[in-house]
């Protein structure tokens, strides 16, 4: 990703090497901005609090947490993305600058729940949450590098981004 294509409100990479490829310590770090992002600090989406999907838990974290750093489609089975946690400070900024012009945002329905989705085409970048009754669940958030997943989106986006969130 070049300059060019991120936007100023996002922060740099939290990256591996800067913890000398030490993972617990890096593990460590990731978590604790996490913390700070989502625990000692509730963000608000369009005037919705946020909370957390707690469990299942995964060596004592947050679901949540575990869905922001790792990938599989098999809950017990998920490993840690890279990618996914140098950008552990990024779902925050993006559901607090929800108005960017960078961003799109629309809301679908997956069996009985409603996910919003909040998607930063130029950084590469897509969170999701989750709707509940009365808060908002941060449900996950990743990277979509492949080009045929962006125009996916895209399409996602044109079909439901009038949709009421």
């Amino acid at each position: 990703m070049t300059a060019e294509t991120q936007a100023d409100w996002l922060p740099d990479l939290v990256c591996l090497q800067d913890y000398n490829g030490n993972w617990q310590r890096y593990f460590d770090e990731i978590y604790r901005l996490f913390c700070v992002d989502f625990v000692d600090g509730k963000p608000i989406f369009r005037g919705q609090r946020l909370g957390l999907k707690r469990y299942p838990e995964y060596n004592g974290k947050s679901a949540t947490f575990w869905h922001m750093i790792s990938e599989g489609s098999l809950e017990a089975e998920r490993e840690p993305d890279l990618r996914r946690c140098e950008r552990i400070t990024w779902p925050r900024p993006h559901i607090e600058n929800d108005s960017a012009s960078t961003v799109k945002i629309w809301a679908e329905k997956r069996g009985s729940d409603k996910r919003i989705h909040i998607w930063h085409e130029q950084a590469e970048y897509l969170v999701v949450l989750n709707k509940r009754k009365d808060y908002l669940l941060p449900w996950t958030a990743y990277t979509v590098e492949r080009t045929h997943e962006k125009i996916k989106l895209n399409k996602r986006w044109e079909r439901n981004k009038l949709e009421e969130i």
